[in-house]
């Protein structure tokens, strides 16, 4: 039987592009463990999936996982197939524009294929604990490259 984890995610980024950080909390078993991250120049999008990634990357076996993210981009990405049609057209969009970020997509569809994730999308900035505190993390993140 496959271990249930919580994984709760958020990106941040000052200026878009700019500095940008990246937190995760994984849960399991009521343990938790707070991961984080960032770059000097980046964009939100990159950073929202740059906490997924290493959320995922995380595990050392294949899980049953619950993502809790307030990213339209990352969830849609991904329940949509939107990611997943991206690659079959050599990361094309539908009309024909390349796809963003096709580095990390295609890092977090070879995780997708390894664990079994279930998302819920989460309003950000409302409350929501863990995902206040993956907002703060991100944003410390971030201001480790600011000058």
């Amino acid at each position: 039987m496959k271990k249930e984890i919580e994984l709760f995610t958020d990106g941040a980024c000052s200026g878009n592009p700019g500095p940008g950080g990246w937190g995760a909390v994984l849960r399991y078993a009521g343990v938790e463990k707070e991961l984080s991250g960032g770059e000097a120049e980046t964009t939100n999008n990159r950073m929202e999936l740059s906490a997924v990634i290493a959320g995922l990357s995380a595990l050392k076996e294949p899980c049953k996982v619950t993502l809790c993210t307030d990213s339209k981009y990352v969830a849609d990405g991904i329940e949509k197939g939107w990611a997943a049609s991206w690659k079959q057209r050599n990361w094309r969009k539908a009309d024909g524009k390349p796809a963003l970020n096709p580095d990390l997509w295609d890092k977090l569809l070879s995780l997708l294929e390894v664990h079994e994730v279930e998302i819920i999308w989460i309003k950000g900035h409302n409350g929501h604990p863990e995902n206040e505190r993956c907002d703060k993390l991100a944003v410390e993140e971030s201001k480790k490259f600011k000058n």
